[in-house]
């Protein structure tokens, strides 16, 4: 492995432990040139996945823009990095599961609002606002009235 900090590929492994349910290896690795050490991360290659976009065009599906979007949405909010992965995660296994090889972006966005309900209001308000493309405002004010309902069933 490619050491991040002189390049050479000289590293071993110093400890090596399952993660993500099993389903990711995360490695600790040193260079054996500078004494670096950096973590790694081994996962099973899945097969490709695309996502059918709004105009038509056709992409690979991407867990870091999925990433990207909930992370904007949840900025300066009580939301840890952890509970963003676990996020991506559960919608790429939801994905998955399905058994499909092409999915629509709205599937997809469907997928992540109904996982950052749960874990954020206004970080849910935020992705709504920007993935709905709301209108008007009778259309945001029943996003927050759905979302003030499924708050107030908890």
């Amino acid at each position: 492995m490619l050491c991040p900090n002189c390049h050479k590929n000289s590293s071993r492994v110093i400890d090596s432990r399952p993660t993500d349910e099993g389903r990711t290896i995360r490695r600790r690795r040193e260079c054996e040139s500078c004494g670096y050490r950096f973590t790694t991360f081994e996962r099973v290659e899945q097969s490709p996945l695309l996502v059918i976009k709004n105009d038509g065009t056709r992409e690979a599906f991407s867990r870091e823009k999925i990433l990207r979007g909930v992370a904007a949405a949840c900025q300066k909010r009580p939301v840890t990095s952890d509970q963003l992965d676990k996020l991506v995660d559960n919608v790429e296994n939801q994905i998955r599961a399905k058994g499909v090889n092409e999915i629509s972006s709205k599937e997809i966005g469907e997928l992540v609002m109904d996982q950052l309900a749960d874990i954020d209001d206004v970080a849910y308000i935020r992705f709504a606002s920007i993935y709905r493309q709301f209108t008007d405002m009778s259309s945001f004010m029943k996003t927050m009235e759905d979302m003030m309902d499924r708050h107030s069933k908890k």
